[in-house]
């Protein structure tokens, strides 16, 4: 075990040199007067360019107060670490933290008389002053305090001045700190490899693991690393890190550190590096770290990478995982309905077996695994069974079902850049029965933000597929036609101008001419292609029919609409006033329809979507901290009743019309939303919540294109948004409405007050006239449709 030494008393004052700098002199002298010629005139060389430098070293008074560069780290509510970003990665550990066989390691092989020394190993010093002065290649005898003073203020060059300054600071060290300070100093200091700074880092880096919980071999393989971190790291240079880890170990015990027992025990013990994509050791939230990232950059410059900002976020870390498996495996699932585009590359692989594991390797390695989905070398190919190899050696034998998405390529007739066969590099996931599936990286993207309606802190956020992969953030920078996920918010404009859920509408067909629209001819149609004629507006909504929606943009007015949705917090100007805006043909960001869906689940406020809650410095004194409003002192967007009736359109939306599985499948009332599937199914959505958290879901491609004539947002963004829920409102009581000031029940419909009797629209489509309550005549009315079609319109409204 380590001994910690009193901390040595400060000397007086006196008056030219210090009183440790006079010791040393007079050691020097003595050393200089007992040695030969060439020792002597070492040590005075020694001594003379001691005194000489003396004035010019630097002030380390600072070190009493050590402040290493340290890495800004970003953590979820929990405490949960999401991401680090800084030249060096350094948790700055004090020395009664530091497990004492991590201590102990270091001691055996650089300098296990550490407690006893002055700081200067004199002999090894002479002689190493002697073979510069030879111009000999220095053996060294460095002490860990000579160590510090040369990685914190001095260059590794080997030269006799650079050697002189050393001396001094190592003194000035051992005047000034403690044996413990300097030794923590040093634990934290020292520059482990991969960007690990102090063996804190270090065992996070290598092991995935607290240094608290590291073992003897673990300690030893890491002790080795100081002296050339490149030659002796475990991940790219295993053998000789096991060389000197096993001689360490035996320092250890000729020092009386460890037991022969433990050591044969540390001998043996198998060591288990951490893998660069252990999913179990992090979260994936690397769209989030970015996010804090750039805000903390923003306040802090440059120095929010070194100043060891702890930045704590509202992130929720099992939603968080929730919903980084839940978007991918949505996306996965679409991919197996896509054909096989083949493999991702060839190449040669060697007739023998010992050359054919290294070209796998190198192939493998410009192919990296993305998460779960994983890469392998094909190394036999038929039509019932592929042999692939990953590159830790295991074979995979895919068959039956597993082959099912890769038919295409298996074919004798399939062109040879889609056909599978030895040598080519494609994906393999396992599924849940534990076989293994071709499958191959998705083109298709998507995103999942959930917030806190109460308060907008972002609970959960996935920027996409896979961070490394596309680094764009789809929830906050990609703008996206919402489609009809975008019909509830013309409807809660249609409420303040006399609408009800019972309000009839016709669903009919419309057309409009050039002269019209100022453009080309326009005929708008339902998804299905069918018409269903006059049906209340709930029902229209829950059945997301496109003309009832048109009709009821119509009568509201697009100008009134316009300035309606901005009070959702949209931008105006990104949604023209046309008709086309009841379709959602305009912009919005997945974020953004988060925020607005939230208006809907707290029954009419504003709230704004928020990351970071507080910032600390690396000894957890707070320096910024934010709290939200209340939700009532946030600004009101709509009327609660105007929310209220809202809410209850879109729970019919989940309970039977486009999303009905949602409440099939969570078996709750307490669900609200709506699909959105664009022109040409090129965006798939689903926005939802319940009072508790509002969440949304989207699927499409970078660069728009179809994803499929049967895909929508029900088929493709729902199951992702269920899959979510699911694990969120877990041990959530079901919300029971609390129904507002102004709203009645008439025979199981609700209605404003004003409306519950008479008044208000009855119907649109169904007669000439506009609707009372709107500003129709703003908007050019459509032109009459053919006489066969409007005599048959006419005829069905008799019936």
């Amino acid at each position: 075990m380590t001994q910690s030494p009193e901390k040595k008393k400060a000397a007086p004052p006196a008056p030219g040199l210090p009183r440790w700098l006079r010791l040393v002199f007079l050691t020097l002298a003595w050393i200089a007067g007992l040695g030969v010629a060439a020792a002597a005139a070492g040590a005075m060389a020694v001594a003379l360019g001691l005194a000489m430098a003396y004035p010019n070293l630097p002030d380390i008074s600072e070190l009493a107060d050590y402040k290493p560069k340290l890495p800004m780290r970003v953590y979820s509510q929990e405490g949960a670490l999401l991401g680090e970003f800084g030249e060096e990665r350094r948790n700055l550990t004090p020395i009664e933290e530091i497990p004492p066989v991590m201590t102990n390691a270091v001691l055996a092989i650089e300098d296990a008389r550490f407690f006893q020394h002055g700081g200067v190993d004199y002999k090894g010093v002479l002689r190493a002053a002697i073979a510069n002065l030879g111009r000999v290649k220095s053996q060294g005898a460095s002490t860990i305090t000579m160590q510090v003073a040369r990685n914190v203020y001095l260059s590794s060059e080997k030269t006799f001045t650079r050697k002189i300054y050393e001396i001094l600071l190592t003194f000035k060290l051992e005047h000034l700190l403690s044996k413990n300070q300097i030794l923590e100093i040093y634990m934290n200091q020292i520059y482990l490899g991969n960007r690990a700074y102090g063996f804190a880092a270090a065992s996070e880096t290598y092991y995935g693991k607290p240094l608290k919980d590291i073992t003897i071999a673990e300690a030893a393989m890491l002790a080795g690393l100081p002296k050339a971190p490149s030659a002796y790291n475990p991940i790219s240079n295993p053998n000789r890190a096991r060389v000197r880890q096993l001689y360490i170990i035996d320092r250890m015990l000729e020092n009386g550190f460890i037991t022969a027992a433990q050591a044969a025990e540390a001998k043996a013990e198998p060591i288990r590096l951490r893998s660069p994509g252990d999913s179990n050791t992090r979260i994936h939230a690397e769209y989030v770290a970015e996010m804090a990232r750039q805000l903390i950059y923003a306040q802090y410059g440059a120095e929010a990478y070194t100043r060891g900002l702890n930045v704590y976020t509202t992130l929720n870390a099992g939603e968080q995982e929730t919903a980084y498996d839940a978007l991918r495996k949505g996306i996965m699932d679409y991919e197996r309905r896509q054909h096989y585009r083949g493999p991702e590359r060839f190449v040669e692989l060697p007739t023998a077996a010992a050359e054919v594991e290294d070209a796998i390797d190198d192939a493998l390695a410009a192919h990296p695994d993305n998460g779960d989905v994983r890469a392998a070398v094909v190394l036999e190919a038929s039509a019932k069974k592929v042999i692939a190899a990953r590159a830790d050696g295991e074979k995979l034998e895919i068959t039956g079902e597993g082959l099912k998405p890769v038919q295409s390529g298996l074919s004798d007739k399939a062109p040879p850049n889609i056909r599978l066969r030895r040598g080519a590099v494609i994906r393999v996931v396992q599924t849940p029965k534990k076989t293994w599936e071709i499958t191959q990286l998705p083109e298709v993207e998507g995103a999942f933000v959930a917030i806190d309606p109460r308060s907008g802190a972002i609970r959960a956020l996935v920027g996409g597929f896979d961070f490394d992969k596309n680094k764009f953030n789809h929830v906050t920078q990609a703008w996206r036609q919402p489609g009809s996920a975008f019909k509830p918010f013309i409807y809660s404009a249609a409420l303040e101008k006399g609408f009800t859920p019972a309000t009839v509408i016709n669903d009919a067909p419309l057309f409009f001419s050039a002269g019209v629209t100022g453009g080309q001819p326009w005929e708008p149609k339902n998804y299905d292609g069918r018409y269903d004629g006059p049906m209340t507006m709930r029902a229209g909504l829950a059945r997301s029919k496109n003309l009832v929606s048109i009709r009821v943009l119509q009568a509201v007015g697009p100008k009134t609409a316009q300035q309606w949705v901005s009070r959702f917090g949209f931008d105006a100007d990104k949604h023209p006033a046309y008709l086309t805006m009841a379709l959602g043909a305009g912009s919005v960001t997945p974020m953004q329809m988060a925020a607005a869906y939230s208006v809907f689940a707290n029954g009419g406020m504003r709230v704004n979507p928020y990351l970071i809650t507080r910032v600390t410095d690396h000894k957890g004194r707070v320096l910024s901290n934010f709290q939200p409003p209340a939700l009532e002192d946030n600004p009101r967007a709509i009327d609660a009743r105007n929310a209220f009736v809202m809410d209850s359109l879109l729970q019919e939306v989940t309970r039977s019309g486009t999303a009905a599985r949602a409440q099939a499948t969570l078996k709750r009332p307490d669900l609200y939303g709506k699909t959105g599937t664009t022109n040409d199914a090129v965006d798939a959505w689903f926005a939802g919540f319940q009072p508790t958290i509002a969440a949304v879901t989207w699927i499409g491609y970078d660069t728009p294109r179809n994803l499929g004539s049967r895909e929508t947002g029900g088929g493709l963004s729902l199951p992702i948004w269920i899959s979510f829920m699911d694990k969120a409102l877990k041990g959530v009581p079901v919300a029971e409405p609390v129904v507002p000031a102004g709203v009645v029940n008439v025979s199981g419909e609700w209605y404003y007050d004003e409306y519950a009797r008479s008044g208000g629209v009855s119907s649109v489509g169904l007669e000439s006239a506009a609707p009372r309550g709107s500003d129709a005549p703003q908007t050019a009315a459509p032109p009459p449709p053919p006489p066969e079609e409007r005599n048959r319109i006419l005829d069905m409204f008799r019936n």
